[in-house]
């Protein structure tokens, strides 16, 4: 039975490693920051959606230009039939009956569009061409043609939307290109959280297993010191229960470890299979930033500027619409053509003659109550709110760079003195063990060195981590590359393609 149980044994051994073998094994990358940004703004979902936003932006400038510019158009009325009873007044009894209409209608129209941004009116061009088939007892054919006419409608007094959306329209479509760049540096902000997250956790993994270790040995050497009686009890329970600890922490760790790097993988858009190694570069580049100069270029590259413009626009926009419907509108249309109508195609171009139409519409109001005083004041109002909480978040902005600069400029210094702490209380560790080894000092002490050595390696990595996290913030802030101290762009016109 007993040998029964280890061929068992023995066999669920060999399937287990042959379906492990069987397995795919996994992608190995290694990866510094700096890749890891790369392939983020390349292939990861963030970057995707940064760049549909503005191509939503891009169609909808180029449809407003398109608005702007001469539209051709042919619309028309095809077999058009009516065969029915319709009530008419007799001219000359007055007397009311129902006629019999049995038609057939056809109908063309060619016509040039153009809106007039400056005065708001639209301007038409057209050609057309109609045909009445009558069929019963007095059957006939007509034609009726207008070769060219011409008309123009202006309204007057009227808020103007061609006008103003040619002020603004420019000004979001400039936006959308610095929100696009920012997005694509607050993809890459990401990308620094993402990989220094997963760092700081196979840090604390890399620490839970060497401190395992070491506890490990240390134990193996408090047991033999404690039969020679250089070492208490007490302080060898203290040594298993560190070492029970410590593979706690491995198993915590180990979760943690992987947790992060599904976040990395799925952020790289890597499936599970791909195993991510970090690369830490410790050479950090000399750089010590100007607040004047980043607030310049701030100003001039960041979409906060042209933000705050259009938002005081549209303020301006908002009154001057209201200021045209409080009172009196009118709208003067005109038409000038020429036209003609015959029995057949040929005699409806012949004899043309002339036509012209011209007319004025207007609505004034009598009493409003003050309605329309009151929408103006209302617009102007909110106008001046808009400006106050413009100048307001101007302030605001200008802090946050100043404090975003002054944090910048101390964090090299911050991770200087972390990296020599870390390399100290690496180097006191290693000495802890050898004066424990040699029986010169307690478990108490060999404790507090390895907590110390732990709390210094984890300190030095978020350094790191906060080092870059204000740098890339600066740049999403200021649009501008330090490192190689020129603007950051985007080929945009690749993107639209």
């Amino acid at each position: 039975m007993k040998r029964l149980k280890n061929m068992l044994t023995a066999g669920a051994a060999v399937l287990s490693f042959g379906i492990l073998c069987a397995q795919e094994p996994a992608t190995v990358y290694t990866l510094s920051l700096q890749d890891v940004i790369h392939i983020a703004q390349t292939q990861s979902i963030d970057a995707m959606v940064a760049k549909n936003v503005f191509l939503s932006s891009y169609w909808q400038y180029r449809s407003f230009k398109a608005d702007r510019l001469p539209s051709l158009n042919l619309s028309g009325e095809v077999a058009d039939f009516d065969r029915s009873l319709r009530l008419l007044q007799n001219s000359t009894t007055g007397d009311m009956n129902y006629v019999e209409n049995y038609s057939l209608q056809n109908s063309l129209r060619l016509f040039v569009q153009q809106k007039v941004s400056l005065t708001g009116g639209t301007l038409s061009l057209y050609s057309s061409l109609s045909r009445l088939d009558q069929f019963g007892a007095n059957k006939s054919q007509t034609y009726y043609s207008q070769p060219v006419s011409i008309s123009y409608i202006q309204p007057l007094f009227a808020y103007n939307s061609f006008k103003w959306d040619k002020k603004i329209e420019p000004h979001k479509f400039d936006r959308a290109k610095r929100i696009y760049i920012e997005s694509m540096e607050e993809v890459t902000i990401k990308a620094v959280t993402r990989f220094f997250n997963f760092v700081l956790q196979k840090n604390n993994y890399d620490i839970a297993v060497q401190n395992y270790k070491n506890t490990k040995t240390m134990y193996a050497i408090a047991s033999e010191r404690l039969k020679v009686g250089s070492v208490k009890k007490d302080e060898l329970l203290q040594l298993e229960l560190r070492m029970l600890n410590d593979s706690l922490a491995i198993n915590q760790c180990d979760m943690n470890l992987k947790s992060q790097q599904m976040l990395l993988n799925s952020f790289l858009g890597y499936n599970e299979s791909v195993s991510i190694v970090p690369v830490i570069e410790d050479d950090l580049p000399d750089l010590v930033l100007d607040y004047r100069f980043v607030l310049d270029k701030a100003l001039a590259n960041s979409s906060f500027m042209t933000d705050n413009l259009i938002t005081q626009l549209e303020a301006e926009a908002s009154i001057a619409q209201a200021k045209a419907n409080r009172g009196a509108t009118a709208s003067i249309t005109s038409r000038f053509g020429l036209s003609s109508n015959g029995n057949n195609f040929k005699t409806a171009y012949r004899d043309l003659l002339d036509q012209e139409v011209v007319g004025l519409s207007f609505s004034i109001p009598i009493l409003d109550w003050g309605m329309g005083r009151g929408r103006v004041k209302v617009a102007e109002a909110q106008a001046e709110t808009v400006k106050n909480r413009l100048a307001q978040a101007e302030i605001d902005y200008k802090h946050d760079i100043y404090v975003s600069v002054v944090q910048f400029n101390n964090q090299r210094n911050q991770c200087t003195v972390s990296r020599k702490a870390n390399e100290i209380a690496e180097q006191r560790y290693r000495m802890t063990m050898e004066n424990f080894a040699g029986g010169t000092i307690s478990v108490t002490e060999l404790n507090t060195a390895q907590t110390e050595k732990d709390q210094a390696n984890s300190t030095y990595i978020q350094e790191l981590y906060n080092y870059w996290l204000y740098y890339y913030g600066i740049r999403k802030s200021s649009l501008y590359d330090y490192r190689t101290g020129t603007d950051i762009s985007a080929e945009f016109d690749k993107l639209a393609n």
